[in-house]
């Protein structure tokens, strides 16, 4: 699972590129994009390329990938992704948004599956199972975990309590749950108490590692 809503804000860019340099293969990568921010430049100054999962794409990493919006808005400009998925090198599972999320969160708080209405009658609901409640249709959906999960934060302590700013607190905190092992990138690492309880996102105990950029 790597953190990050479609620009830079929460996407753990130095661990990505630290995973790129790894070179471990055959990834299958949960995330919210598929690698947006290098192309359109969402949330960037003019002349920076932002690191996103499209580097571990170009580096022949990855080959599946569970995403809500995996291609670029601009058709004239597509992502590293849609390049490759078009020629048939990597694997996609869409998912919208919130049952992304839900999944995710379901994975982490050991719920194996669940029902909701989105995707009903689309062809996110093939090969699923449907079932009414109350009159509605709902699809089933499985939960989510993952081995790694790869996050951006703003500060730890040294118990691996986290805040986060801005879009760094969309997916972070279930993702952190729904993980084997989470690692983290922060700003800067601090003596316990130094962060108020009240402001505390992330609770030290989902988190495995900690690196200060």
């Amino acid at each position: 699972m790597i953190d990050g809503f479609a620009g830079p804000g929460g996407t753990p860019q130095n661990l990505i590129r630290a995973l790129r340099d790894n070179g471990s293969k055959d990834l299958t990568v949960i995330s919210n994009t598929a690698g947006l921010a290098s192309v359109i430049g969402f949330g960037t100054l003019p002349g920076v390329r932002p690191i996103d999962i499209g580097i571990l794409v170009d580096n022949g990493q990855i080959k599946k990938v569970i995403a809500s919006y995996p291609v670029s808005p601009s058709p004239s400009r597509p992502t590293s992704f849609e390049n490759a998925y078009k020629n048939g090198i990597v694997d996609l599972e869409l998912v919208p948004q919130g049952t992304l999320a839900e999944r995710i969160r379901a994975g982490g708080s050991g719920i194996p599956a669940f029902y909701t209405p989105t995707g009903v009658g689309t062809k996110v609901a093939q090969k699923k199972e449907v079932r009414v409640f109350s009159g509605r249709q709902y699809v089933l959906e499985t939960a989510l975990r993952a081995d790694f999960a790869l996050i951006k934060g703003h500060i730890a302590d040294t118990y691996g309590n986290l805040t986060y700013r801005g879009t760094s607190q969309n997916f972070n905190g279930v993702m952190v749950s729904a993980a084997g092992t989470s690692i983290v990138e922060v700003d800067d690492i601090v003596e316990p108490g130094e962060i108020d309880d009240y402001k505390i996102d992330t609770p030290g105990i989902f988190v495995d590692r900690i690196i200060k950029i």
